[in-house]
This record gives structure tokens, C-alpha cells and sequence, in this order.
């Protein structure tokens, strides 16, 4: 999704395309990456509703044990273990990401924020801050084109709106965004538009990825390391096909940051937009890219872990084999993933 402003196949995203995963210089990934058929599917800043208790810093030796399920996506984000978009409730994936959290500190793993866990999660910071959305950002803005070569002739498949590169950037929920900013006129923002968002960008990972684990049934990617402590925890999308699902050991073949995105219209004769162009067409990097900022291949032909441009689709069953994380995620693992990474996939 973004043009590096944080830091081939079957893999499929929910988009109606084929093709091949590219670095952002143009020079091609050793394997075509396809992409999917979609499943269905003047300065306006109102004031920032009273500011809630938690965005003043607790001093270092005041750290306090989390309060509710909002902090707990937060804190637990900023080390590494994602619960999917930022939305204070208590979903699955929260419930998968706090369990990983009590199983590293040798906690029962029942998902609760109980007295427990909460002594051992502790906010290290307040969980909302305030964005102050910048010239550059608003000026980065760009729609997205409804086909391949309206997509192709884009100078970047940039963020469309405030909301999405807001959310984005800090892993949020786009509706919770709109939840705890009412009377925002999001189309109308401006620079110097001040936006409350959750306290998070960037997660800080201890310790070297020895081993990559996707465990399919629960939806899960973890990375761990030489003891085989958990270091980082995504959830993720796996393939709809039984048969596509890749189970036992794979390895990391090329890690390639903001991939261009090759366009193959013979991969699906099905697409009437295909049978016109009859060529191939090379989309641009950036946060709306199909494999969205990231691309891990692994040495299983057409086969990678990748970002997607619908964060919220994550943790579902609907890609054709490939991995897919939120950008901000497979961000994250980008930077912990090496050629040769061990990848140990399980039912």
C-alpha cells in the first residue's frame, strides 16, 4: 500500500487479476504471482472529543497494568502481536493475539484480560495520540482506477483518502476511526487536521526470526525464535481450496519490499477487461498493489506471503495459496524474514 512510508501461482488476492510479483525497480521476482477473483463485496477539523484519560503518559516508573480490550490492541500491536485492525472489542483474532502474549510469559492461554495478564501487559504508552495529517500526505492521495490499465497508468496505487491512510498507518479499524472522531469531514480534511488514532505504528520485535509457523486452521503466522519463543504473531488469510493449502516445510526465497505487480490477462480468459487488452500490464508499487507493500516468496512455485490493500478481509479463507497479512504486518515480517527462512506450515 504505500510507497515506503513505513517501514507465482495461485496466490490470489480479492482482486480479478494474474500475475507477476516485481521489486519496485521492475526487475522481476523469480515466481508470477496471480491474483484472484474478488468475493463479492476548505479545512474541516471538528474538535477532538474530550481527550480520554489514557493519552496522558504515565511517567516511566507508573506503568500500569491495561484497562480494557482498547489498550490491550495497542500494547500488544507495539510488540509485536497483531490483533488485525485496532477496534477496542474482543474478536478472534485479539482473543488468537493475546493468547500467543500469555503463552510467551508462561500465562494460562484462555485469551481473557483477566487480573493476571493484566499485571503482565502493561501500557508503556498512552493508547490514543493525536495525527496531524501533513501536506505530504494529503498531496499522496490518489483514487484508484476501477481496471488493470487504469490501474497500470497510475504513477502509484497510493492511498485513496485520509481514512484509509490514517487507518493504515495505524492499524485501525477505519470505522473505529470514525467511532472516536465524530463530526470529522474525512473528504474535506486539510493539512494541519488533527485526528485521534490509536498509539501505534511501528511493532518493536525482540529477538531474531529463527523460524516462520503458519498454523492454517487457526489462521495464525507466527515467527519464533532459536528456543522457539514466539516473536511476532499475525493473523493471516490462507487458501479457500483445500488442495492449495501447502502443508510441511517451505523456505524463503526472496523478500522484496513495494513489489510491482505484473497483470497477466491469460491467467483468467474469463475476464472480458483480459480479453480486450490481450497484454501484459505492469502495476506500480504502493499500498493498493495487489500483494499490497510486501512480497516473501517461498520455494513452492507461485507461492508467497504477502500484504493486501483490505486489512479487514484478513484471517479469512478466500486467497488461492498464497499468505496474505495487513500491510502493516507483512511490514513487520518483512523486516525479520531472510532467504533460507525456514517456513513450517501445519493444518
Amino acid at each position: 500500500m504505500r510507497p515506503s512510508r513505513w517501514l507465482p501461482l495461485l496466490c490470489l488476492l480479492a482482486f480479478a487479476a494474474g500475475g507477476t510479483v516485481r521489486a519496485q525497480t521492475g526487475a522481476a521476482a523469480p515466481d508470477p504471482a496471480q491474483s484472484e477473483v474478488p468475493p463479492d463485496p476548505a479545512d474541516t477539523v471538528a474538535a477532538p472529543a474530550e481527550e480520554p484519560e489514557s493519552m496522558t503518559p504515565p511517567a516511566p516508573e507508573n506503568l500500569r497494568p491495561v484497562e480494557n480490550w482498547l489498550e490491550a490492541q495497542v500494547e500488544l500491536a507495539r510488540r509485536g502481536f497483531s490483533s488485525g485492525s485496532i477496534d477496542g472489542v474482543r474478536g478472534a483474532q485479539s482473543a488468537a493475539a493475546l493468547r500467543a502474549f500469555q503463552r510467551n510469559t508462561g500465562l494460562r492461554e484462555n485469551g481473557e484480560l483477566d487480573q493476571v495478564t493484566r499485571e503482565n501487559l502493561l501500557l508503556t504508552a498512552p493508547a490514543l495520540m493525536l495525527h496531524v495529517l501533513t501536506a505530504e500526505e494529503r498531496g499522496s492521495l490518489q483514487p484508484v482506477a476501477d481496471t488493470w490499465l487504469g490501474k497500470s497508468e497510475q504513477t502509484a496505487l497510493a492511498y485513496a483518502s485520509v481514512l484509509e491512510l490514517v487507518a493504515e498507518q495505524h492499524h485501525a479499524s477505519p470505522n473505529f476511526l470514525k467511532k472516536i472522531n465524530p463530526g470529522l469531514d474525512w473528504d474535506a480534511l486539510l493539512p494541519g487536521a488533527t485526528i485521534k488514532v490509536p498509539a501505534v505504528e511501528h511493532a518493536a520485535i525482540a529477538g531474531h526470526a529463527a523460524q516462520l509457523q503458519i498454523h492454517l486452521a487457526a489462521h495464525e503466522l507466527e515467527a519464533t525464535d532459536d528456543t522457539g519463543r514466539v516473536i511476532a504473531h499475525f493473523p493471516v488469510s490462507i487458501a479457500r481450496n483445500v488442495e492449495k493449502r501447502p502443508v510441511g516445510e517451505l523456505h524463503v526465497t526472496v523478500v522484496i519490499p513495494d513489489p510491482n505487480y505484473t497483470f497477466d490477462p491469460e491467467v483468467f480468459p474469463e475476464s472480458a477487461e483480459a480479453k480486450e487488452l490481450g497484454r501484459k500490464l505492469i502495476l506500480p508499487p504502493g499500498p493498493n498493489n495487489p500483494v499490497g507493500v510486501a512480497w516473501i516468496g517461498l520455494d513452492r512455485t507461485g507461492y508467497g506471503i504477502h500484504g493486501t490493500p483490505e486489512p479487514e478481509k484478513v484471517g479469512r479463507t478466500e486467497s488461492h495459496g498464497c499468505f496474505r497479512l495487513a500491510n502493516w504486518d507483512a511490514r513487520t515480517l518483512l523486516a525479520l524474514a531472510w532467504t533460507g527462512l525456514p517456513v513450517m506450515v501445519e493444518p
